[in-house]
């Protein structure tokens, strides 16, 4: 049983009463018009932007640079324009990391896409300090991931992370926070 169905005459008529005189509504044919070309250079301004972005986080790692590090110790790392006083501060935990990358299985290629990812996601989320996993193993990444991380521009300081952060299989990265991101963001 259909709804106008389910009432009476006079439940129809009381309802026109109740209403008054009501002018039905006419549905006029046009269609919207589609704006086909402003959907197009929309699209391509998004397309470029992603680009960008992508570009940013995809930053090249070179596996022939060989920075001086300290080979006896705790590896640590800091750069020239920063105080030491930041490393010492990563070695006591002072700094707890916002982020938390963790290598296990990766190749070195992947690892260093990842990095470089990481170390993009630390603007975008306005991380100061980050853990980087890389483990123990056959101590490929041990070995690999401080050389590439000194070459970023962005990253301040590094040292061994503290045993609840990961210990000698991790490192605490204390990456600069700059305003012309936000731009980009």
């Amino acid at each position: 049983m259909k709804f106008k169905d389910a009432l009476t005459p006079q439940e129809k008529d009381l309802f026109k009463q109740a209403i008054g005189k009501v002018k039905p509504i006419v549905q006029d044919k046009i269609t919207p018009i589609k704006k086909q070309l402003q959907n197009k250079s929309l699209k391509a301004a998004k397309t470029k932007a992603n680009s960008k972005k992508q570009q940013d986080a995809e930053f090249y790692f070179s596996d022939e640079f060989e920075p001086n590090l300290n080979q006896m110790g705790p590896m640590k790392y800091v750069r020239e324009d920063v105080d030491s006083f930041e490393v010492k501060n990563l070695r006591r935990g002072q700094y707890a990391p916002d982020l938390i990358l963790d290598l296990h299985g990766l190749d070195q290629q992947t690892a260093k896409l990842e990095i470089a990812a990481l170390l993009f996601a630390c603007k975008k989320e306005h991380a100061k300090c980050v853990c980087i996993v890389h483990g123990l193993g056959s101590r490929v990444l041990k070995n690999k991931v401080p050389h590439w991380l000194v070459q970023h521009p962005d990253v301040m300081a590094f040292h061994q992370a503290p045993l609840e952060w990961g210990g000698n299989g991790a490192l605490l990265v204390l990456v600069e926070l700059n305003d012309r991101f936000a731009d980009i963001l």
